[in-house]
């Protein structure tokens, strides 16, 4: 029978939270959640909703610029749909309306990151889950000369914004995004500031309470503006080990900065890979334009970058007092790169040349491959907000 693609009515919108709930074993509850911000897309056979999946419009960081985002979520197949490839379309469907509307990015996660890849998202950097005991906390971390209150306040949401400018992919939180936070998780956040100074550190947690005895203690965000704060908001949840045995820091949460390991007296830390989020890059002059660009780099690269039909064109990258701007040329590329391989570069996964090239990016001058990675890599890839 003929397959169509939609957006959600109120009807469709309600058959694909039970379609989801089945497809995934539980309920979704940001398929509620979110329906006031999310755009919705469904595939339809016969009347039945079979597939469908989230859509957000939201800025995310990049360089320190903010850049329009399509991100998905919430996306799944109904079981007896699988096999022909229709989370590929459905995909396609559910960027549509983002790009009209001007996302020229796109961010997903997902654990089939093959079929990812097919449609050109990578993964610019590894996520992972901590955990640590209580106790190690504790004797590992002071924070005596910091005040703890609890709430969030305007002058804490500010901090946490400019803090996320500081990486490559935090998403530059909407008016409704911590509300929407604070209710599906319960969450309870304090604030640390120094003795008559501002806000420094932001932390948001939530419990779930052991059937015998004590409570599971899970950190959701955890935004300290230098290393006192840091530490002092780890020694916080050492404080935690009357009730709580350990701490876990759920996937991205904790930031890959070295605190964690350069403070633990005994290094029994666990972590727990999860997968990744992916990015691609939708509309690349656009996606250049809007990035922010180191301030002291001037230069000019010339690109071959793979385009939408396989074949590769000629581009020429050049950066100039924190901007930067890309175009056609007929100079030949110096450096190529492919799809997923310019979403990885665009986000700063690529450190160094060594790790450009293990990743596959082919260069016949290493020159252009040191300024093109020294370009991106001035912020690192971290993206603790999920959808």
């Amino acid at each position: 029978m003929n397959l169509t693609f939609a957006p959600a009515d109120d009807g469709l919108w309600e058959q694909y939270d039970q379609l989801a709930t089945r497809a995934y074993g539980h309920p979704i509850g940001d398929i509620t959640h979110l329906r006031e911000h999310a755009d919705l897309r469904v595939a339809v056979r016969a009347g039945r909703v079979v597939a469908g999946g989230l859509g957000l419009l939201v800025d995310q960081f990049f360089g320190g610029a903010t850049v329009p985002s399509a991100c998905l979520g919430d996306g799944c197949v109904a079981p007896e749909e699988r096999g022909d490839h229709l989370g590929a379309q459905m995909a396609a469907e559910r960027l549509h309306p983002l790009i009209e509307r001007g996302a020229v990015i796109s961010t997903i996660v997902t654990s089939s990151t093959g079929y990812a890849r097919r449609l050109g998202f990578e993964a610019p950097t590894g996520v992972f889950a901590w955990e640590v005991a209580t106790d190690d906390l504790k004797r590992s971390f002071t924070g005596e000369n910091f005040e703890v209150e609890h709430g969030l306040t305007d002058e804490a949401e500010a901090l946490q914004r400019d803090l996320a400018r500081q990486w490559n992919g935090p998403v530059g939180r909407p008016a409704w995004w911590t509300q929407w936070k604070q209710d599906k998780s319960n969450l309870t956040t304090y604030r640390f500031a120094p003795p008559g100074h501002p806000t420094a550190g932001l932390l948001s947690l939530t419990t779930k309470r052991h059937e015998r005895h004590g409570m599971s203690l899970v950190v959701h965000d955890f935004w300290a503006a230098n290393q006192p704060t840091a530490a002092a908001m780890l020694s916080f949840l050492g404080r935690h080990n009357t009730r709580a045995r350990t701490v876990a820091f759920r996937r991205g949460a904790l930031p890959p900065y070295p605190t964690l390991l350069h403070g633990l007296r005994h290094h029994r830390a666990t972590a727990d890979a999860w997968h990744p989020w992916m990015l691609r890059i939708l509309d690349i002059p656009e996606a250049i334009r809007l990035r922010g660009w180191p301030t002291d780099l001037t230069t000019a690269v010339p690109m071959k970058i793979e385009n939408q039909s396989g074949g590769w064109s000629q581009w020429m990258l050049q950066v100039k007092e924190g901007a930067a701007e890309i175009v056609p040329t007929h100079v030949e590329g110096q450096v190529a790169l492919t799809r997923r391989q310019l979403a990885v570069w665009y986000a700063g996964g690529y450190w160094s040349t060594t790790s450009a090239r293990m990743a596959g990016v082919h260069a016949v001058s290493e020159k252009a491959l040191a300024a093109l990675v020294r370009s991106t890599a001035q912020f690192e890839p971290w993206l603790p907000d999920h959808f």
